[in-house]
Formats: C-alpha cells, sequence, structure tokens
C-alpha cells in the first residue's frame, strides 16, 4: 500500500512537472490616479472577453504596477477599481503562447459620489489552501448553519474525528486547540464538551496549520487547529443579531447578538450567543473476553440546558504606533447526559444468556470558564514591531454521575443484586501565561525574537458514594485527589528572508518543561485496620529543541514549490497521567499511566501550488512514543482503558485540492489521503500492536448563484476506513448536505435553510483485537438535521477614507491574523 500511495504522489508531481514546462505568458500593466501619479493597493482584475468570467486578480504594487504571469493564450480585458475612485476597464487584447503583452496605463478617477456612502463587499471561498495552512471560512457559508464547532471539524479538510470525539489530523493524533490564537488546556471529552458549546454563528474561520513556526508552541503532534471567532472591524456603530432552529429527533435553539462602536481613537467591542439542545445518541458495544460476551445497547440523552458565550473589549489607538487592548470572553454551560440501556452477559462456549445488568446513569455537568487579556502593540511602517500579551484564565468544571448498577436473570424479571454508585468530581483549572515578540527589519530580512512564561495548574477532586437506600456512603477505598502543576517556559527566534527566486524561513523554538503530579487519598491498611494516606508524586522536568525551517520557490509566482521541515511535541494530559482507577461501571474501568512519556514528531513536507489554484501537499512524519487509548483486561472478566506509548508512527499523507469558477457555478475540491503504520510490542502474543492502512477523506462543495438574491450549496463528504487511536480499525464513514440562502431586506438580513446529513450516512462502526479481548463498538447520532438561521445586520457599515482610521484597520488586521495583541498567534 505503501508503494501504491507513493506511486500516486509521484505521478501526482510529475503532472505538475510537467506544467513548469510550459512557456510563459505575461500581462503587465500600471495604474495611475487623475493627476497621472502611481496608484498603490488598486484591485486588478482579468476577465476573459467572451463570458466576462473572472481569470486572475492581482493588487497593484506600491509603483501602480501589476502583471499576470501564466497565462493561457486568449482574448481578455483587465477591469481596475480602487475605494473612492471610479472603476476603468482596458480594451479587449489578443495575447499568444509565450508573448508578453504590455498594457497601456490604465487611469482611475477620484468617484464624485460622498465616500461615506462606499460599502466594500466580498465572499471567501469556503475553503482557501495557503502555503502554510487551510483555512475553513464558516462565516457566510449556507452549510455551517446549525452546526457546533466539532461538527465543522468533522468536516474539515484531514480532520477526522472518533467515537470518543478525539480528533486527528492528516491521520496523526496529538492535535492542540486554539480558540482566537491562544491553546487550550482542556483535552478529551472536556475539550469536545467545550466545542459542542460553540456554535457556527460565533466563528469567522477554522485555520488548519500542519507546519507551524518557531513563533507557535510546539505542543501538538499533528499540527494547530485554530478556531478564529468572529469580530467586528467597521467604523462607527454597528452589529448583527442573528436566531437559528435545528431539529433531527429533538429540536435545538440558538441567537446571538454582536455590537461594535469603532473611531479613530477606540474601538469598542462584545458579543453574546445562547444555544439550548436535546440530542440523542445511540451506542452499541459488543465484547468478548474469557468464556463471556458482554452486550450492551446504550441510548444517550444529552440535555444542553443552557450554553452561554460572550467576549467583549476595547482597543485604544493612542497614537499611529500604539494600541493597548483589553479582551475578556468566556463559556458557561450547563449540561445532563441520561444513559439507559442493558448489558447481556454469555457464557461463550454454550452462548447461554447468564444475566443481564442494567446501567442506566445520570451525569450533571457545569462548566465555567472565563478569560482576561491585557495587550500592547508597538510598530513603525515599515520597521519594529513590538506586541505584549498577559493572560489569565480559570475553568470550574463539575460531573454529579448517579451510577446504578442492577442485576436481573436471564429473563430479565428476577433481580438478583445492585450496585449503585455516586460519583462528584469537580475540577479547577487555572491558567496564567506572559508573552512578548519583536520584529524586526535585519539582514535584507525578517528577524523576529520572542519568549513565554506559561503556568497551568489543576485540582481534580473525585469523590465516590455507594448508594444505600437514599443514604450516600463515602466510599474513601474508590475516590481520589489530582493536582496537577505545569510550567512551559519558551524562547524562540525565526527569521525570514527573500532571495531571487526563492524565500526562506528558518527558527528554532526552545522549551522547558517542568510539571508535578500528586495523586492522594486513603487507602485501608488490612494490618492496623485503619486507613493510612497515600501520595503517589510523579515530577517530570525535560529541555527541547524545535527547531522550523520553510524554503519557497517563487521565481514564477504561477508555479511555486514549498519545502518544510519541524519538529514538535505533545504532552500528556493531566488526566492520563493519574495513576488512580475509576470505576464506570461494574465491568469497565479507567486508569492513568504514570509512566507516559510526551510524543515526538519530525515532519517534511513538499508543496506545489500552481496558478494559484491547484494545490499538492506531501508529507512524511515520523512519531515516537506515540499515545494510544489502550483495552486491557483484569480479573478475567473486567477491561479497563488507559493511554500507553505505542512505540512508532510512520505516516505519508498526499493531499490535493482545487477550486473552481464558472460565471455563476463555483466548486472546491480536496482530497487528503495517507499511509499510517502503528508498531509496538507490551509482551508479545496478543499484546502486540502490529498495524497498517491506507486512508483518505474527501470534500467537495457545489455552489449555485441563482439570482434575484438566491443561492444554493450542496456538499459532500467521505472518509474511508481507517485506524484510530493505534488499535480501533474503524469502516467508512458518509455525509452529503444540502442549503439555500436568500438575501433580504435590502441586503441587509439573511435566511439560510439547509439539511445535513440528507441521507444518514453517518455513522461508526469499528473493532479491536488486543490482549485476549475482542471488541466491536457500534453507534449514530442526530446526523441528519434540519437547519433555519436568521441573520440581520444593523447600523454604519461604511468604509471611510481617513488616512488615521486606514492605519487603525491595518493594524487590528495584523493583530487578529499574526500574532498580535488580538491573541491570534498563541506563541
Amino acid at each position: 500500500m505503501k508503494q501504491t500511495l507513493l506511486l500516486i504522489a509521484a505521478f501526482v508531481f510529475f503532472c505538475n512537472s510537467a506544467l513548469l514546462a510550459q512557456s510563459t505568458t505575461k500581462i503587465t500593466g500600471q495604474v495611475l490616479d487623475n493627476a497621472g501619479k502611481s496608484l498603490a493597493n488598486a484591485n486588478v482584475l482579468l476577465n476573459k472577453t467572451k463570458d466576462s468570467s473572472l481569470v486572475k486578480t492581482a493588487v497593484s504594487s506600491s509603483d501602480g504596477k501589476f502583471n499576470f504571469v501564466g497565462i493561457n493564450a486568449g482574448e481578455y480585458f483587465v477591469a481596475i477599481s480602487s475605494v473612492g475612485y471610479q472603476k476603468n476597464t482596458s480594451p479587449s487584447f489578443t495575447i499568444a503562447d509565450g508573448e508578453t503583452k504590455i498594457i497601456p496605463a490604465l487611469t482611475l478617477s477620484v468617484s464624485s459620489k460622498n465616500l461615506q456612502s462606499v460599502v466594500v463587499e466580498s465572499k471567501k471561498p469556503m475553503v482557501e489552501v495557503k502555503a502554510d495552512k487551510t483555512i475553513m471560512n464558516v462565516e457566510g457559508t449556507i452549510n455551517a448553519v446549525g452546526n457546533d464547532a466539532l461538527e465543522l471539524l468533522r468536516k474539515a479538510p484531514g480532520v477526522m474525528i472518533d467515537k470518543d470525539d478525539n480528533l486527528s489530523l492528516a491521520g496523526k493524533n496529538g492535535v492542540q486547540v486554539y480558540i482566537d490564537g491562544k491553546p487550550s488546556p482542556l483535552s478529551g471529552a472536556d475539550l469536545a464538551a467545550y466545542l459542542k458549546s460553540l456554535q457556527s454563528s460565533q466563528i469567522e474561520a477554522i485555520e488548519l496549520i500542519t507546519n507551524p513556526s518557531a513563533k507557535y508552541e510546539a505542543a501538538g503532534n499533528a499540527g494547530i487547529i485554530n478556531i478564529k471567532l468572529k469580530k467586528n472591524k467597521n467604523f462607527g456603530t454597528n452589529g448583527n443579531v442573528n436566531a437559528g432552529y435545528n431539529i433531527g429527533t429533538y429540536a435545538k435553539y440558538n441567537g446571538g447578538l454582536s455590537l461594535n462602536n469603532r473611531n479613530a481613537k477606540m474601538n469598542v467591542f462584545g458579543n453574546y450567543n445562547y444555544s439550548q439542545a436535546l440530542n440523542e445518541n445511540n451506542f452499541v458495544l459488543s465484547r468478548t473476553q474469557g468464556d463471556s460476551t458482554f452486550n450492551q445497547t446504550n441510548h444517550m440523552l444529552n440535555r444542553n440546558k443552557g450554553s452561554h458565550n460572550f467576549k467583549a473589549g476595547a482597543d485604544f489607538f493612542v497614537n499611529k504606533k500604539s494600541t493597548i487592548g483589553l479582551i475578556i470572553n468566556g463559556n458557561i454551560s450547563s449540561n445532563q447526559m441520561e444513559t439507559d440501556g442493558p448489558m447481556h452477559i454469555s457464557y461463550k462456549p454454550t452462548n447461554t444468556l447468564v444475566k443481564i445488568l442494567k446501567a442506566s446513569s445520570s451525569s450533571k455537568m457545569q462548566r465555567d470558564n472565563v478569560n482576561f487579556n491585557l495587550n500592547y502593540r508597538y510598530a513603525v511602517t515599515g520597521g519594529k514591531e513590538l506586541n505584549i500579551d498577559a493572560d489569565y484564565g480559570f475553568f470550574n468544571l463539575g460531573n454529579n454521575q448517579f451510577q446504578p448498577n442492577n442485576y436481573y436473570d436471564a429473563s430479565g424479571t428476577v433481580k438478583l443484586s445492585s450496585n449503585v454508585y455516586r460519583m462528584i468530581s469537580p475540577a479547577d483549572i487555572d491558567i496564567a501565561s506572559f508573552k512578548t515578540d519583536y520584529e524586526q527589519n535585519f539582514k535584507k530580512g525578517r528577524l523576529g525574537l520572542g519568549g513565554k512564561i506559561g503556568f497551568v495548574n489543576t485540582d481534580n477532586n473525585f469523590k465516590r458514594y455507594d448508594v444505600i437506600g437514599i443514604t450516600d456512603v463515602y466510599d474513601k477505598d474508590r475516590s481520589n485527589r489530582f493536582v496537577y502543576k505545569e510550567n512551559i517556559n519558551a524562547v524562540y527566534a525565526n527569521y525570514n528572508r527573500p532571495f531571487k527566486g526563492f524565500m526562506l524561513q528558518a527558527g528554532l523554538r526552545i522549551e522547558n518543561t517542568n510539571s508535578k503530579g500528586v495523586s492522594s487519598g486513603l487507602k485501608y491498611n488490612t494490618p492496623t485496620s485503619t486507613y493510612v494516606v497515600y501520595d503517589s508524586t510523579i515530577k517530570k522536568n525535560y529541555t527541547d529543541f524545535f527547531p522550523s525551517v520553510a524554503i519557497t520557490l517563487n521565481k514564477n509566482p504561477m508555479k511555486q514549490w514549498g519545502f518544510t521541515y519541524s519538529r514538535r511535541i505533545d504532552r500528556p494530559a493531566y488526566q492520563d497521567l493519574n495513576p488512580f482507577e475509576f470505576k464506570l461501571n461494574d465491568y469497565t474501568f479507567m486508569k492513568g499511566n504514570t509512566e507516559l512519556k510526551p510524543q515526538y514528531t519530525n515532519s517534511f513536507g513538499i508543496t506545489n501550488t500552481y496558478k494559484y489554484r491547484l494545490t499538492t501537499q506531501l508529507n512524511y512524519s515520523h512519531v515516537k512514543n506515540i499515545f494510544t487509548q489502550m483495552p486491557d483486561t483484569t480479573e478475567k472478566s473486567k477491561s479497563f482503558l488507559t493511554k500507553r506509548n505505542l512505540a512508532t508512527q510512520d505516516i505519508i499523507s498526499l493531499n490535493v485540492s482545487y477550486p473552481y469558477q464558472y460565471k455563476w457555478y463555483s466548486f472546491f475540491a480536496n482530497v487528503n489521503s495517507y499511509y499510517s503504520m502503528y508498531k509496538a510490542d507490551f509482551g508479545g502474543g496478543d499484546r502486540k500492536v502490529n498495524l497498517d492502512v491506507l486512508a483518505l477523506t474527501f470534500y467537495m462543495q457545489n455552489s449555485f448563484k441563482l439570482g434575484k438574491g438566491y443561492t444554493a450549496e450542496l456538499s459532500g463528504f467521505y472518509a474511508s476506513p481507517t485506524i484510530w487511536q493505534g488499535t480501533f480499525k474503524s469502516i467508512g464513514m458518509y455525509s452529503i448536505d444540502g442549503g439555500l440562502q436568500k438575501t433580504i431586506l435590502k441586503g441587509k438580513g439573511n435566511l439560510k435553510a439547509a439539511v445535513s446529513d440528507i441521507f444518514q450516512l453517518m455513522k461508526f462502526k469499528g473493532t479491536v483485537d488486543f490482549s485476549g479481548q475482542q471488541s466491536t463498538a457500534s453507534g449514530r447520532w442526530e446526523s441528519r438535521q434540519f437547519k433555519l438561521n436568521f441573520s440581520y445586520r444593523f447600523g454604519n457599515n461604511q468604509v471611510k477614507a481617513s488616512r488615521q482610521r486606514k492605519v487603525g484597520i491595518e493594524e487590528e488586521n495584523k493583530r487578529t491574523e499574526g500574532g498580535g495583541t488580538g491573541g491570534m498567534g498563541g506563541q
């Protein structure tokens, strides 16, 4: 299979190389204002004369010049526009293969209309593939309506979500999730619960960064998923209100309001979003262990009783060089999970039903999070730039689970015994960090230096009670408190410089990690017949170096090549280190592993971009000490789950993306394929792991402009059979979504209707065979839903021509896109 994938990769790159051999066709020209001076930053559109379809876009340089390279022979015209000027077009012209066409200078005259009435509108494609990242533009996409962040990620190019809601990217686990450029401390079920609370109406874009530079934290073996939340940048007072309704099996509701006031001196912004939902899930697990078979069927209802997301802040433009900002954001949510279903326990040799376990449980969960950010930015145009960020945040997570275990005979009518438990497990997480980033021109390039000090403190207090009648009796043997503290200190240097025909970026990040985990509780001492305090302490201290290199061959901008290398780390989550054994039910346990080591990845990549459209990426990664969730056995018939380090994982991935537009129709297609091999030996025999897989994901979106304000979308998603968490072999998954949008209320309102998973193809199933235990799991959720959303924008949507305000916008864009005070970058 590896040879097959390599042949495919070689073929694709051969085809691209053949394209490089084509003759170069070039169109050049210049844009002037009505005074005859060069006009920079004008929009230049190259169109076909035959049907006026757009071929390519460009922006005029500081001397007003523009060029198009690698254009096919044909007949074209050029259209020029700029804010505050009247549009102008060139006469039609014909160009032959290999010809260089020089268009006479085009002049733009100042518009006679009042600049205050100018409104600039644009629509981004659903997916943009760039040299360093892939961007899903959620805002404005019809089929994204009514989804939460986890569902959006499920259909993102190269992203996989397993049955336990663990994320992987291009076949690699260890994804680091960022929110507005800041790394989230959550993982596993806590991260999944948070992502489910974020509605698509709050999200502007999702960035998939597979080879981050040294400026980013080294955590995240597979790379970084950065979720950018919306932030209004328009001048004046303006806002947006939205409301949504979904229906699958049960109804779901969401709504939100955003407000913004901006002038030359300051920008004040805020938004609030609310959601409420009842979600249904069905899960089936069949497990064979020793001489027993366990067949479990669960029906789960997740009641989102109310999720409140908020964000407020202000930016003060002290002068053209300095900006001070403050941001407060958070999430408060309350959920209740109800699980109902029997487990049939049979004697395998005769296939005789022995007894039935009815373990209907109820969990009440409260999740509160608030974050504070104080930032400062100093920048001189074309020169030095300094960004300083101070952050503090806290998470208060509460879980109160009631777990009855009632045993009945084979008929299900005679009760044999009963074990009833209550688990109360509050967890508090505090995060504090201080970082600074500095850049300046150096040796014909750009030098960046920075550092960060970060602290994370977690306190998880697990209390288990035996419920006897109406009394909860504290179980000292099964209760535990785990306190984990982590300090990471980092410095980095990053340098990029353009050369003739290529660009070089090289960086080095050094991170020092200091962590301490204390697992404490009471353990019964038989000789003394008393309880004694035990204390299991885990200490880890290590320093790592993380180099990164990127080379871009851009002599011909229409046919670019890129080469990348990076080394990254994924540290164990605190709950995966706690050695305490958590009882999920009478037959299933979960415990941490104090010996769990960080996993490290070395990644190499080659990218080819042809005509800014066809993008092909080939990557190879070698992962050492890869994390995997291993099912193991205990007490003959019981099972427990724990995280362990596999020896290695080798993975080769190939990603091909292509956008197309013709008049009223456009589409985007992305194929991500990978070959992965997992190896480990935990004692020979059935405790060996030696698996490989050739898998792919495919995403395609079709957009149709139907006229009179109507737009339609049809999108499809496919994920082939693969391997989750190193041991679980899964089947393929499919989905087809459709939606319609109508612009109303003079362009200020949008009404969207969509149906997700029209044919109900989204379901999972898989098998695992390890340590004498064979399991098959399957399940589905309310993937098919009808979704309706209305949004309305109000207030001032005008663009001002003030120089000072223009500088403010440029500074704001740099902060929200490049890792400055707005929170992006997450260094």
